[in-house]
């Protein structure tokens, strides 16, 4: 059977590593059974893809920086565009300064966010979204207005099947 992108097989891992997950080809992409993936040349890109379930992977840590209350929340901002950190706050009612703060840099540190700090006084920073926060913002804003348009059908509270 031939190995594809959607047929992940474990990787051997450098000492420390876990082998919970596996880089794969791209897809259509054929690779031999037990096969290492080779450093990526261009045009041949290497696509590496998660594996929520496994409990070492990353994609669980990106994950959780989201999909955090205050992560879903800073997406969904910069979506209309590049604010700055007090605009930030201010949009997102009950953030404290310290949350906004590490939140946005967890977004920064996996791609999504960008941090322009201008040579200022009082200093001035703005964030705007990178393309691959772009992209995350749109899928992350397709469940929040789901979550708005159906708020009404959503559970209340009380335990199903109890009528009032």
């Amino acid at each position: 059977m031939k190995k594809t992108a959607h047929d992940p097989a474990p990787v051997p891992a450098a000492a420390g590593n876990s082998t919970d997950f596996a880089p794969s080809l791209a897809p259509g992409a054929p690779r031999a059974p037990g096969a290492i993936a080779a450093v990526p040349t261009a045009p041949t890109a290497l696509v590496l893809r998660g594996n929520l379930f496994a409990e070492k992977c990353p994609s669980r840590q990106v994950l959780t920086h989201v999909t955090s209350r205050w992560g879903v929340l800073i997406l969904v901002a910069l979506l209309d565009g590049t604010h700055r950190f007090s605009e930030l706050r201010r949009r997102i009612g009950g953030v404290s300064e310290r949350m906004l703060s590490q939140t946005l840099q967890w977004l920064e540190a996996d791609g999504f966010v960008t941090r322009r700090a201008y040579p200022v006084v009082p200093p001035r920073v703005e964030y705007s979204l990178t393309p691959l926060g772009r992209e995350i913002s749109e899928q992350v804003r397709q469940l929040t207005d789901w979550i708005e348009e159906n708020l009404g059908r959503i559970g209340t509270g009380q335990p199903a099947g109890r009528a009032e």
